[in-house]
């Protein structure tokens, strides 16, 4: 209703109050309703720049060095289209925050400031004029004065004008009222409607296509990592339904495969800790190419610990480990002992390793190379009971050829182990003589037969012996016919295949033995019952050499006669002998090379003379040559220590 209407009719005030009223409830409702449309505006405003963040981050997946990229292309693509997307739709994100703040927002605010606010500073308007004329009024009751006349009559019109303009601004705030709620939300409406339609444009135009491929990839993707998850149910489910006995120690089913050229699992290594004391870690081993690779706890990668070419592998016993194994490389300057879990791991990582130093991998079909070697090393270890021929039934018709092809050798490359020690040669892991031999040796007063078949001048070797006479205590460890007399090689080989087959076949039983190198042959003597086992003359042991990183290991090549030819003299045979000694294997190579040159010099006096000039002593001062009064170890066993050492 209109105020001015009634305004005589019934008591102004009490229709001006709640009017007043309403003007009061409709400021603390429009204060309200603008922080619930700022809200509304803020959150927009956020959605936008959460939008173009979540766009540059999608750019940032091309940019992180995954270390597993599989199927990462197919996703950077498909991110990159996705952030151009999200880029679009941020655009629409930011108009419809601009469209909100125009359209809802400032009406809002306007509202407040200009209809609100001019109400209140109205009313105090009115307020002020009312109360300068209630003011007048009451001074002019008391006391009648010609000039206040017309001061109560200005007062009056100033405070009519002011109710008027109050009473005006009153009433059209019941229209602008309805207009105020309306308008900010037909503003917003029409905003979102705007915002969906240029949506409902971009992502079915554009998207259409794009969004169904990836929706399709997702479902591939899904299905793969689901038949995967079967997978690994299926496998847990069989894992789970095994006996007990598959997790017990040692208990390996599958035989042991010898002709691997790679390998990987779990060993534990020996690392000294201190002098005496030594720590076991269990890491993981494998190998790769020719090298033996090894990935600590917590490494993404394997590193390099050695390379395998070449290196030898051999059993080791350990004081407090069982299946132990010892890798040396070629150098002898790295050596690792390492312990398998098991007993079939432990052979398959011996065999692996030593096809890898063979070098089997680099071949054209590593696997039938490996195959023929693991044939070789089982045959080798058919004992046979002389060193002069093999047993019946394994004729050798390689023989010929492979002394033929001998005088052929390569001499500008390193030769092939089949160049050196024919394949499937047996390997004699004990001295056994037959017995007749052994009988004829007694017979002879201690005088050796040759096992080769030839005969030793009439004169009797001991009379030349006390030049020299030295004792060491060796393990014979097992001979092999070779190839040739004229190369150290043929004896690194035979210690390689010795060593390989002792360790394939865990052969650990030595044949103790006291060797007696003097001027004119060495010989093995049993030292329980001094007798001698075998002997040759020193003109027949054409080369010795030891071990160049294992300084125990010593060998020699014995040359022999061969009659199964029907040749008159018979073709030349050669044996290798491969023994461990206490002292260096480098002392008994200097000692038999002391006796080669005396027995050289005993042709020329004057070269004796010359020789025993320049004879070194012991550390001790005692001649290295021990004459017979002093030192017949022939019957006294090994002399001390100190006196066998060069």
């Amino acid at each position: 209703g209109k105020m001015t209407c009634v305004m005589h009719k019934v008591d102004t005030r009490s229709l001006l109050s709640v009017f007043e009223e309403d003007a009061g409830t409709l400021t603390d409702y429009t204060n309200q309703l603008l922080q619930s449309m700022q809200r509304v505006y803020g959150a927009q405003s956020e959605m936008g720049l959460a939008t173009e963040q979540l766009s540059r981050q999608l750019l940032e997946y091309e940019k992180q060095n995954f270390a597993l990229g599989k199927g990462d292309e197919e996703v950077i693509s498909t991110l990159q289209q996705f952030a151009k997307t999200v880029g679009e739709l941020n655009t629409l994100h930011s108009e419809l925050a601009t469209q909100m703040a125009d359209r809802m927002i400032f009406p809002m605010i306007q509202f407040r400031e200009k209809d609100l606010t001019e109400i209140s500073t109205l009313r105090e308007i009115f307020g002020i004029a009312s109360d300068g004329m209630y003011g007048l009024l009451k001074f002019f009751s008391i006391m009648v004065k010609a000039e206040l006349v017309g001061e109560v009559a200005y007062s009056r019109r100033k405070q009519h004008q002011a109710s008027m303009q109050y009473y005006c601004a009153l009433n059209a705030l019941q229209y602008r009222k309805r207009v105020a709620m309306l308008e900010p939300m037909l503003g917003y409406t029409q905003a979102q409607i705007n915002f969906y339609k240029k949506g409902i444009d971009l992502v079915s135009k554009k998207m259409d296509s794009f969004l169904g491929s990836v929706s399709s990839m997702t479902q591939n993707i899904q299905a793969q990592l689901d038949s995967e998850a079967e997978a690994m149910r299926m496998t847990q489910r069989e894992l789970l339904s095994m006996e007990d006995t598959v997790y017990m120690p040692d208990r390996d089913p599958a035989p042991v495969n010898r002709t691997l050229i790679q390998k990987a699992g779990y060993l534990n290594i020996r690392n000294k800790t201190g002098l005496v004391t030594t720590a076991w870690d269990r890491l993981y081993f494998f190998t790769q190419g020719g090298n033996l690779m090894c990935q600590p706890r917590g490494a993404v990668a394997g590193g390099m610990v050695l390379d395998l070419d070449n290196s030898s592998v051999m059993a080791v016993e350990c004081e407090d480990r069982r299946y132990c194994f010892q890798i040396t490389s070629p150098n002898g300057k790295t050596s690792m002992i390492l312990q398998a879990e098991s007993k079939r791991e432990y052979e398959e990582w011996i065999c692996t390793l030593n096809n890898i130093s063979r070098q089997i991998y680099l071949t054209d079909n590593p696997e039938a190379v490996a195959i023929r070697l693991n044939q070789t090393a089982i045959q080798a270890v058919t004992p046979i009971t002389s060193f002069e021929k093999r047993g019946e039934g394994s004729p050798n018709p390689d023989r010929l050829a492979s002394i033929m092809q001998r005088k052929h050798l390569k001499t500008s490359s390193a030769p092939e182990p089949e160049d050196l020690i024919v394949p499937g040669t047996p390997i004699q892991f004990d001295i056994m003589l037959p017995a007749s031999e052994f009988q004829d040796q007694n017979r002879a007063g201690g005088r050796r037969t040759n096992p080769f078949g030839e005969t030793d001048d009439d004169r009797s070797p001991e009379s030349d012996d006390s030049l020299l006479q030295q004792v060491f205590a060796v393990r014979f460890l097992g001979s092999m016919a070779v190839r040739s007399g004229q190369t150290q090689e043929v004896i690194y080989e035979a210690m390689r295949q010795v060593l390989a087959a002792r360790a394939i076949h865990n052969i650990f039983r030595t044949t103790e033995s006291h060797l007696m190198v003097t001027s004119s042959c060495l010989r093995l003597i049993d030292p329980q019952t001094q007798v001698t086992r075998i002997g040759f003359q020193l003109q027949e042991v054409t080369q010795f050499v030891a071990h160049q990183e294992n300084g125990r290991l010593m060998g020699f090549v014995v040359e022999g006669r061969d009659w199964s030819e029907d040749d008159e003299e018979g073709e030349p045979s050669f044996s290798a002998f491969v023994f461990e000694s206490n002292t260096e294997g480098d002392k008994i190579c200097y000692t038999i090379s002391l006796g080669k040159d005396i027995m050289e010099a005993k042709k020329d006096p004057e070269a004796l003379v010359q020789l025993l000039k320049n004879m070194p002593l012991t550390n001790e001062g005692k001649f290295l040559l021990l004459d017979n009064e002093t030192g017949n170890t022939a019957n006294g066993g090994a002399p001390d220590e100190e006196e066998s050492e060069a």
